[in-house]
């Protein structure tokens, strides 16, 4: 009888992969540190109608997938039945064969449904009414709320603008019961940053001046919006900045330098390239510089090209699997930033991550030029990220780590997800790292003798590490 396709020993190659995840990784609690998903769904304990709400609304990567396998817009964004859209999604999974949806979608099923069935056009209707049933006959196992326990999830990191109102956040915080995570907001000011639509920026700028209830009009008046908004944050939870960026910005400014281009902007001028990357450079140095006085983790996601396709940005609007790899230069500019930073006694704990797997080395090596013996691992290279969140890219990713580094402290997993059911990467991730040490055990790469050393290794990656470095 054929074996189901994710069992026990899924993706575990040898007794060591084996014993380092049943003996160490399996049992750990998740983290994660950063994700996409609705405030507002935590704190209502959104309910799904039917798998397919649960499953493919505002999934992107599935989009992308059902685009290629040619599937019309309609049944991928578009205005099909729920049903229509599961059905186009059924038909597109076999099709994935060797992309990590594949994986994703029969550990989703196993996981939240304990479906083994592999999802085909054969099963789609199958495997639909069994799970809306389970929808339909246990809400409370399948809200969101009891899918983040059903996967032993302890804290969540959403990902907030300084603006938000930070209302679900201290609503969750107040109904919050026994088992469900912890959920904390993090800082995203990039709408503060993207300065290239001066319209855009303006009318960003005119809300944060509502929400702080005085006007902005100077840039000394803008950074103390932001402080404001820090502050409010951290009374909050908040212990994390998140900064998205095309590229790093490390050109040299002055703050006389930078009213001047404050007050262009606000009266509507366009800024040259030039200007545009010196004002970003201060903003980012002083946004950076606050993240330390706050005593915050920063992150830095830095390489998408975002919204390429005109098409579907004016159908649907971001986010809406139109993005891409970016191919900027980062090195200069990176060392520039944190080498003042550094100098100033402000250079926070930091996470980089790189889109481009060209700047996975760059980036790492980096990293290692301002490690200053504080704190274990402070500047970590940071998971794989959206388009090399899948096998090969989650191992180069630690390959890097190790050889640049310090696999030891390495932070671990993250989702980057809208879904509630994208928890299961985080198994995806532990197998794989088990694996790969386990075949180095087998190899003769690490001593067998270190079993216990490297089941305590895995352990930390997983959560201790974690734990530690942003203080949950």
């Amino acid at each position: 009888m054929e074996r189901e396709f994710i069992h026990d020993d899924f993706l575990l190659g040898s007794d060591a992969a084996r014993e380092l995840y049943h003996g160490h990784a399996e049992r750990m609690p998740i983290l994660d540190y950063h994700n996409h998903l609705s405030p507002r769904q935590v704190a209502e304990d959104y309910r799904a109608d039917n798998i397919a709400q649960l499953w493919l609304g505002g999934d992107h990567y599935k989009w992308r997938a059902m685009r290629a396998a040619g599937v019309d817009e309609r049944y991928v964004t578009g205005d099909a039945s729920d049903w229509e859209k599961f059905a186009r999604w059924a038909e597109t999974v076999p099709q994935t064969l060797r992309n990590p949806l594949y994986h994703w979608t029969a550990l989703e099923l196993k996981r939240y449904f304990g479906v083994d069935t592999l999802l085909k056009p054969a099963t789609a209707r199958e495997i639909y009414d069994r799970c809306n049933a389970m929808l339909a006959d246990d809400p409370d196992s399948f809200s969101a709320r009891g899918l983040l326990r059903r996967m032993h999830v302890e804290v969540i990191c959403t990902t907030d603008d300084p603006v938000d109102s930070l209302e679900y956040h201290m609503a969750y915080a107040r109904s919050r019961g026994a088992g469900d995570p912890q959920m904390l907001p993090a800082w995203r000011p990039d709408k503060v940053v993207a300065v290239e639509s001066p319209d855009a920026w303006n009318g960003y700028v005119d809300r944060l001046s509502e929400v702080v209830g005085r006007p902005v009009d100077s840039f000394g008046a803008l950074l103390e919006a932001l402080r404001e908004r820090q502050r409010f944050f951290a009374s909050a939870g908040c212990r994390v900045s998140d900064h998205g960026l095309d590229t790093f910005y490390g050109e040299e400014f002055t703050d006389a330098g930078l009213e001047s281009l404050f007050t262009a902007l606000r009266e509507g001028e366009a800024l040259s390239a030039e200007e545009q990357r010196v004002f970003k450079s201060g903003l980012l140095y002083h946004l950076a510089v606050m993240n330390a006085e706050q005593g915050w983790v920063q992150q830095f996601h830095v390489g998408p090209l975002r919204n390429n396709r005109t098409v579907l940005m004016q159908s649907y609007g971001p986010d809406a699997g139109a993005d891409s790899l970016d191919d900027q230069p980062v090195a200069r500019a990176m060392g520039r930033l944190f080498d003042r930073l550094d100098r100033e006694g402000m250079l926070a704990r930091t996470i980089v991550y790189n889109l481009n797997p060209k700047d996975g080395e760059v980036m790492a090596a980096m990293a290692g030029n301002f490690q200053d013996g504080t704190v274990p691992g402070k500047m970590q290279y940071g998971a794989a990220w959206w388009f090399s969140d899948h096998l090969n890219g989650m191992e180069r990713q630690m390959d890097i780590l190790s050889n640049y580094g310090l696999l030891s402290r390495f932070v671990g997993m993250l989702t980057d997800s809208r879904s509630f059911l994208s928890f299961p990467r985080h198994e995806y991730f532990r197998r794989l790292l088990c694996d790969m040490l386990g075949r180095d055990i087998e190899r003769g790469r690490i001593p067998l003798s270190e079993m216990d050393t490297v089941g305590q290794m895995v352990e930390a990656i997983c959560y201790g590490n974690a734990k530690a470095y942003f203080g949950f």
